[in-house]
């Protein structure tokens, strides 16, 4: 007689050997002709100079983590869209607020500068900027 967990079991064993088996049949079947091109780094569309421990641009993580925030959001548009008529003005207005919400993280993002994609690089003051803004009064 099978319990409850015996099926959560079952189907847990019947998981393992399905990703076990297209992780072994990908690993018989790929083809195995590496070049320098295939074994080089690549990330974020940017060629691979250097060591793989330079600086590089932190804003490519940045416009992606906030596409991929608002883009969850609206994805609750569609069940909203879904029980829109039988919940009526109720549902309208929660919405508005939450579109409200989201506009307002938005106009932050955009005040923020994080959209930009070429930013100005900061002022910062040397000691003959002052002198020469001193000499002026």
């Amino acid at each position: 007689m099978l319990t409850e967990f015996s099926h959560v079991f079952a189907f847990l064993i019947l998981a393992i050997i399905f990703v076990a088996g297209g992780l072994v049949t990908s690993w018989v079947l790929r083809p195995r002709n590496p070049n320098r091109f295939k074994l080089s780094a690549y990330e974020c569309g940017e060629d691979p100079i250097g060591g793989p421990w330079i600086k590089f641009n932190i804003r490519y993580y940045v416009v992606a983590l906030i596409f991929i925030l608002f883009d969850v959001e609206i994805l609750f548009l569609f069940p909203w869209a879904l029980v829109l008529k039988p919940m009526g003005w109720f549902a309208i207005g929660e919405m508005f607020s939450f579109l409200g919400i989201l506009l307002v993280g938005y106009i932050y993002v955009w005040g923020k500068g994080d959209l930009d994609w070429a930013r100005p690089k900061p002022f910062v003051a040397s000691m003959k900027d002052v002198v020469a803004i001193h000499n002026l009064d």
